[in-house]
């Protein structure tokens, strides 16, 4: 076992959407969403510093205005991964520290999550790790929600959006992946150079790159839930939590 050297957090921002353009700019309580998601993950203790990765000068803007540190990244990029990495690697991160890809639209974001997400570093051996919650057999017949099915020790065998595993008898738990992920530096380094894998455009899921290179995935089941901003009618969701926090 060892200690951390260091947990960095990255908030990829993008301001086109096909869902919801300009997300992360949408008005939550007075702020824009991106400042919510990184006023959460900055209260956690494990990270150094938390940064916003973006591609908009408008998002820039909006960031220098209310004091959140923020990158201008490339608006070529396919994936908030991709994202993620140009900003760590304008940020010098060093290889044995840590990445954390925040989700922009978790504006109700749980700093324990982030804590539980890093925890598995204390293990030299770890390079990727992830969350998962458990859902009901209901919720996970639905293909937007991923399912991951996780060994023993908690690497992760799969990630589906159908259900897994399947259960004759109707029993038995089902977890939701959540998608936040920490990387050591190295780690992102190798997953971005790697070319889209057959079961990662089978199922649209670009962490089953990682598993079919055989990078485990360690995945951590918190007691926490998300209330992602996928579309518009999402935020009322996020501003009556929000509120009630407030209160």
């Amino acid at each position: 076992m060892s200690t951390i050297s260091g947990c960095f957090g990255i908030i990829p921002a993008r301001y086109e959407s096909s869902r919801f353009p300009g997300k992360p700019l949408a008005d939550i309580c007075g702020k824009p969403m991106f400042w919510h998601v990184w006023n959460k993950a900055s209260k956690c203790p494990e990270m150094a510093q938390v940064v916003l990765a973006t591609d908009s000068s408008i998002i820039m803007n909006a960031a220098e205005k209310l004091g959140v540190p923020a990158i201008m990244t490339a608006d070529t990029h396919t994936s908030g991964t991709d994202r993620v990495l140009e900003a760590a690697r304008k940020l010098n991160i060093p290889k044995d520290s840590v990445v954390v890809n925040i989700q922009g639209d978790e504006p109700c974001l749980a700093p324990e999550m982030l804590s539980e997400l890093v925890s598995p570093f204390t293990d030299k051996n770890v390079r990727v790790t992830t969350l998962a919650s458990p859902i009901s057999a209901k919720e996970a017949l639905s293909p937007d929600r991923v399912k991951v099915a996780l060994a023993k020790d908690n690497r992760a065998l799969y990630f589906s959006r159908s259900p897994i595993p399947f259960s004759h008898d109707g029993k038995g738990e089902y977890l939701l992946h959540i998608g936040l992920y920490g990387f050591r530096m190295e780690a992102l380094e190798t997953f971005a150079s790697l070319p889209a894998s057959p079961l990662e455009q089978r199922e649209r899921l670009e962490q089953l790159r990682l598993l079919d290179n055989g990078i485990s995935i360690h995945v951590t089941v918190t007691g926490h839930s998300c209330h992602g901003v996928d579309r518009p009618e999402d935020l009322d969701t996020a501003i009556k939590i929000l509120e009630r926090e407030q209160i």
